[in-house]
């Protein structure tokens, strides 16, 4: 049953009236019973509140974290509407400092003793880190309380959760209620869903050849591999939180206005991207958090049986966070023209606008780049925006990476070119020692060309020309200018 708690402390009410009082509500999800011992993290208790209200205990879920390094980190999460003040209690261990990232939200802690207090007045989702430690660190995630969703039925005050009523999805409204939830979940085409925040499913949901989907949850996809939208239209999914996935998060597949917005996702798992999306046109992520280990955003074409273009994307107001690989690559993998499919494919008009990178680590030079776009198999890339994009730490790789690729690795041939790129307001100012940016193209008939490079800074210099150890453009590249 949701908590829902609406209280200030009397001095606010005093000095705002009613109304400012009334205007923080909280609304807390208790754990399912069968988890209780299996997926707890002691690392930190957290709680939040309303302003002077009565703190709430929130169960800290243990979250699989970098490939590279295998680690437990910790995840709660809540809804609310108005300010509440949240408080973190590091359980092991003394420290010295506490940061909150995106350090761009500007959210500043208290600490008092072991334990950390700042105060949200909008939702967010958060990296907390003692010390700096980013294996170990708790995300935290909320989101506006949501209104006008199915209730959950009747059940005693102290009853346990356990395994959930399974869903009926004969009826144009799906309920997942409290529990854990195992089963083939095929969503039809003109419904609604709705993922009680006390809900644990244990399998995707399938979405595949329906439209006029709508999507919400406040509840959790555990060990969940690869919730997948295919041949799909007008489709809505809002507020899911994966953890512990074995490989990816999503996939979007050969899908037509598709919108993505609040996913929250902790891969740790072997090519565990998290959003991917293959030959789809108008699709939206928005306030999203991605932490993998293997790319967060990508956008291609041919794959497997996947053939078409990729057009119309805008990924915006997100964070990513690619412990393995990118936070975003583009165009890598596409259709060498055979006679049964002869046609080459494009990736046009994307736009990727105010971003935080929080790190970028990849061990293949060729490969290196916190944004990438790589064009390989025929690929043309073109008409694409990085806008306002904040890198706060590159462990190893570099800023950006655009060429043209060909690799046996990878592809079966070169990418046709990459063209009309813009980089504007683009900023690493974190920690680490990026490698240069590049440019290059493949050939004269496989160009990089006309790229404008707008306010891009390293370590708070700003790109004004090729210059050593900050960006080097290679052979066939045209049309680089500079602002």
């Amino acid at each position: 049953m949701n908590i829902r708690i609406a209280s200030a402390v009397a001095a606010l009410f005093l000095a705002a009236g009613p109304a400012a009082a009334a205007a923080s509500q909280l609304q807390v999800f208790p754990f399912v019973e069968a988890v209780r011992y299996s997926h707890h993290n002691d690392d930190y208790t957290v709680r939040v509140r309303t302003p002077g209200g009565v703190w709430q205990d929130l169960y800290e879920y243990k979250v699989k974290v970098d490939l590279d390094n295998p680690s437990d980190a910790s995840m709660v999460y809540f809804n609310f509407d108005g300010p509440v003040e949240v408080a973190v209690q590091k359980n092991n261990g003394r420290f010295s400092e506490v940061k909150i990232r995106p350090s761009g939200k500007g959210i500043k802690p208290v600490v008092r003793g072991r334990t950390a207090y700042f105060t949200l007045t909008r939702p967010e989702n958060l990296s907390i880190e003692f010390d700096d430690d980013h294996l170990h660190n708790l995300h935290l995630f909320t989101h506006a309380i949501r209104k006008d969703m199915p209730a959950a039925p009747p059940r005693a005050a102290t009853a346990p959760i356990g395994n959930g009523t399974p869903p009926d999805f004969t009826q144009p409204v799906v309920y997942f209620g409290p529990g854990v939830h195992d089963g083939e979940f095929n969503v039809r085409s003109n419904s609604t869903v709705y993922i009680d925040g006390s809900a644990l499913l244990k399998r995707p949901l399938i979405v595949n050849g329906v439209e006029n989907v709508k999507i919400f949850s406040d509840g959790l996809f555990d060990s969940v591999d690869m919730l997948t939208i295919k041949n799909s239209r007008h489709v809505l999914i809002d507020g899911p939180i994966f953890f512990n996935q074995p490989h990816g998060t999503m996939r979007c597949i050969t899908s037509q206005d598709i919108e993505e917005r609040s996913i929250r996702t902790i891969g740790g798992g072997k090519w565990s991207d998290g959003l991917g999306h293959f030959a789809c046109e108008r699709v939206t992520v928005a306030d999203s958090f991605i932490r993998t280990s293997d790319d967060s955003v990508t956008l291609y074409n041919h794959r497997w049986d996947i053939w078409g273009n990729t057009r119309d994307i805008v990924v915006k107001d997100s964070t990513l966070w690619a412990d393995v690989a990118h936070a975003v690559m583009i165009g890598i993998h596409g259709n060498t023209p055979t006679p049964a499919h002869p046609e080459p494919e494009v990736l046009e008009r994307i736009r990727f606008s105010n971003i935080d990178i929080l790190d970028h680590d990849e061990d293949d030079p060729e490969y290196e780049g916190a944004i990438g776009i790589m064009a390989g198999d025929d690929n043309l890339v073109r008409d694409v925006t990085f806008e306002d994009i904040r890198v706060d730490r590159i462990e190893e790789g570099k800023l950006f990476n655009l060429h043209i690729a060909y690799t046996p690795k990878y592809n079966t041939s070169p990418g046709r070119g990459i063209e009309n790129i813009l980089l504007k307001n683009i900023s690493f100012t974190g920690e680490g020692a990026p490698s240069a940016s590049v440019m290059y193209g493949y050939d004269a008939q496989h160009k990089v060309k006309n790229i404008v490079i707008d306010n891009v800074t390293v370590g708070g210099r700003k790109l004004t020309a090729p210059e050593i150890n900050l960006l080097d453009i290679g052979q066939f590249v045209e049309g680089v200018s500079f602002k």
